[in-house]
């Protein structure tokens, strides 16, 4: 029996080892294919740039600036609510409506607007000028005579030499209709479409008017919308020809209603309507685009996503829902005609429309009420709208302006070489590098690169990712960002001179 037990113990302890050799096996194995060092271009250095780790490179949310925070909390519900009822009190603010009745029709309503905006003005320490920009509108499908129109213009100068003339519009239309855009006497209360947008803009000159700002906001109500967005035109085509540098244009049409005629009540949302291929696009343009992207970048999706950062940002009950189409589909706004000429602009709507209160003559059918009436407003939504508003204003004209000529240099390679031109802002502090990756719908990662005119993203192709550049300011007010356009290709040197003809 012992020989049996000792044979078995020896037996027992082979096992042991040879598993325990096997193991150590296994481990050197494993080691030895790991690198000892991974190079800089690995896949865990790019992984974590595409953004999958959290690193520093993340996004940061920017310390919130206090001027904009009470400017937020001054927009009164109150106030609104008051300014629509008195433009419904007009009976009708059709754009063919009586211009000299005292108490109806729309001219009736320009007047009243006037002297608000004017009252407004009062706190601006002169830096707000008003004024009613009256043109005769000629004959068109929907005025079948040449008529007058006037534009109320609030203009809160910007007290920055490098940045007041940089331009930022904030706008409704005061203009209403029934059923028909031609019916002048019928009552078209346009409660929600739109002076829900007009009570808006004036509520938020009224509280931005004693605040200072780098830049110039003009807060404008324009009629015309209903006969083929008129006022607006006329406006856009003016500033196009005194060469005016708008920015950014905002237009607030049916911001009314949190409940829509799908049953759902939301008083959360607001829609920002932003086209990416830009109107005014030309043939050579658009090749170049076909061929290196940019058809999400447009200057209108830049600024709908800067709207969405900061109002977001200063609102967080609210959330900025970005809509990639120039406006709700087959359908458009003021915005339209500051596109067409090149300008940044996007449009603002309640998340849920009830077509019921819209153009419509003011009856009951069915048991149903239809008409545009304020009974079907909720003055704290769109109280909520104009702050969502005011503050991504307010951080515009508080900002330098986005860089200009950023481009990527032509050529091929791993890197991402990007160039700007210097800002002309005295209190730059320098510039951001944003990026995000191709599917992804906002700027996910930045990285402060200080004070400089150029800089190259090591490791990273402009082939996988999509680049931006913004600015920043010293007390921490950042632009909208620039998408870079392509270089010009430099000329070849080595060909041969043709001869002269």
């Amino acid at each position: 029996m012992r020989p049996t037990q000792a044979t078995r113990i020896r037996r027992l302890v082979s096992y042991v080892l040879s598993a325990f050799l096997l193991c150590e096996l296994l481990v050197v194995t494993v080691v030895r294919a790991q690198p000892k060092f991974a190079p800089k271009n690995s896949a865990a250095v790019a992984q974590q740039k595409r953004g999958t780790g959290r690193g520093p490179s993340r996004t940061a949310t920017p310390a919130r600036n206090p001027q904009i925070s009470k400017i937020v909390t001054e927009i009164d519900p109150r106030n609104i609510e008051r300014t629509i009822r008195k433009l419904v009190s007009f009976g009708t603010r059709n754009t063919l409506s009586d211009q000299n009745d005292p108490n109806r029709g729309i001219g009736a309503a320009r007047d009243w607007l006037y002297a608000e905006f004017l009252q407004a003005a009062v706190h601006s320490g002169g830096r707000m000028t008003v004024e009613k920009q009256t043109f005769e509108q000629p004959k068109v499908a929907r005025v079948p005579q040449p008529t007058m129109l006037t534009n109320i213009v609030a203009t809160l100068k910007g007290t920055q030499p490098e940045s007041a003339i940089r331009v930022y519009v904030v706008s409704g239309h005061y203009d209403s209709m029934c059923s028909s855009p031609s019916d002048a006497k019928c009552d078209a209360p346009g409660a929600n479409d739109d002076a829900s947008g007009t009570a808006a803009v004036l509520e938020m000159a009224r509280v931005m008017a004693k605040y200072q700002f780098d830049a110039t906001i003009i807060f404008m109500t324009v009629p015309g919308e209903e006969q083929g967005l008129l006022g607006a035109t006329h406006f856009a085509e003016e500033a196009k020809k005194s060469n005016t540098d708008i920015e950014a244009m905002f237009t607030n049409d049916i911001i009314g209603s949190s409940l829509g005629a799908n049953g759902l009540h939301d008083p959360h949302t607001v829609r920002v309507f932003s086209e990416g291929v830009p109107s005014n696009e030309t043939p050579q343009e658009a090749m170049t685009r076909r061929s290196v992207g940019g058809e999400n970048d447009s200057t209108s999706r830049q600024l709908a996503r800067f709207i969405k950062e900061v109002g977001e940002q200063y609102l967080t009950s609210m959330k900025v829902w970005m809509i990639y189409r120039r406006d709700r589909y087959g359908r458009g706004g003021d915005h339209q005609p500051f596109l067409e000429r090149g300008y940044a602009a996007v449009r603002f709507t309640e998340p849920n429309e009830n077509y019921q209160h819209q153009h419509q003559n003011v009856r009951v059918q069915d048991g149903i009420q239809y008409g545009d009436l304020p009974q079907f407003d909720d003055f704290n939504y769109i109280a909520d709208v104009a702050r969502v508003n005011a503050a991504a204003l307010a951080a515009l004209a508080s900002a330098p302006a986005r860089p200009k000529n950023v481009t990527f240099p032509s050529g091929l390679a791993s890197d991402t070489p990007i160039k700007w031109d210097a800002n002309k802002e005295p209190d730059l502090a320098g510039y951001e590098i944003v990026w995000r990756d191709t599917t992804e719908a906002t700027w996910t990662h930045s990285q402060s690169v200080g004070s400089v005119q150029t800089f190259t993203m090591k490791g990273m192709s402009k082939d996988n990712f999509f680049f931006g550049v913004r600015a920043v300011d010293k007390e921490g007010n950042r632009s909208p960002v620039t998408y870079p356009r392509q270089a010009p290709r430099a000329p070849r040197t080595d060909q041969p001179a043709q001869p002269s003809p």
